[in-house]
């Protein structure tokens, strides 16, 4: 389980302090722990977010487990924890064991592959007959010769749940492996130059390249708009039959407030609570 306070640059815990001084979610004096459990892709979001929470009351101490977001949905459940982190929406029989979801950001599946690999663009039909093994060669999508290796995400992920129900791959993906955190995927694509990958735009660093899908590039303005069409959204998951703790509701009001939407932005994803300046402006 992760602890939170050393691992944000200087400069970005600065700008999340600066926003959280004008924070009314925030009680004077918090003491405590929140615990969330769950999506390994939301890391850096969450991350940001805790950090930046125990900036601002040093009192209390926030811890991320990064299981995925089946295990955080199941630990909510089963009371292991706060609050359950999900890069899916919840399924209706989980809805129906009385747990509850609230979306904190939307954030999009980026395709990456090698630097190397000179593919730029792929339809959502072609991703489906890759994954599916009905094209098995670069070549036969305007890369060089050679046989395309298959990197997912292990059952259980919402990465992976999102990225099947876009293309309609459920259960029909022939991946040469599956792995169980975004940063293993982007590693492993990011050594193999025939490999392709999904992972979260927000992990997505120099190391691959994320292809355009259907002509539109994976950025914050075309998740935001919905002409990038390979994205999910980020879940606080909690029980409908159990109150938060102060130090975990304070802890929640603030992650949805506006004031959060500067760190959510710097992390990478893209907030849903926009500030009513930032709305008009565009």
């Amino acid at each position: 389980m992760k602890k939170f306070g050393k691992g944000i640059s200087v400069a970005l815990v600065a700008v999340m302090a600066l926003g959280l001084m004008s924070c009314g979610a925030l009680a004077a004096n918090l003491k405590g722990t929140v615990a969330t459990d769950g999506s390994t892709s939301m890391e850096s979001v969450i991350g940001a977010l805790g950090e930046a929470f125990m900036e601002a009351e040093p009192d209390v101490t926030f811890t991320y487990n990064p299981t995925g977001s089946g295990s955080g949905i199941q630990a909510v459940s089963e009371g292991r924890c706060d609050i359950g982190l999900s890069s899916r929406a919840l399924k209706d029989e989980e809805i129906e064991s009385g747990l509850v979801e609230t979306t904190l950001a939307l954030d999009g599946i980026a395709i990456i592959v090698h630097p190397d690999n000179p593919v730029t663009d792929l339809d959502v039909e072609t991703i489906a007959k890759i994954y599916t093994g009905e094209i098995t060669d670069w070549a036969d999508v305007g890369g060089e010769a050679g046989e395309i290796v298959l990197i997912g995400r292990e059952a259980g992920s919402g990465t992976r749940d999102g990225f099947e129900s876009i293309t309609g791959t459920e259960d029909a993906c022939k991946y040469r492996q599956e792995l169980t955190s975004t940063g293993d995927v982007i590693t492993t694509v990011s050594q193999n130059p025939n490999a392709i990958g999904y992972a979260s735009l927000a992990a997505v660093g120099d190391t691959v390249k994320a292809l355009a899908v259907d002509g539109v590039e994976p950025t914050e303005e075309t998740v935001m708009d919905g002409s990038y069409v390979v994205q999910r959204p980020f879940v606080l998951v909690t029980r409908e039959d159990e109150e938060l703790s102060d130090v975990a509701q304070a802890f929640f009001d603030f992650a949805l407030s506006e004031d959060s939407a500067e760190i959510i932005t710097l992390a990478g994803a893209v907030p849903v609570n926009v500030p009513a300046d930032e709305e008009a402006a565009e």
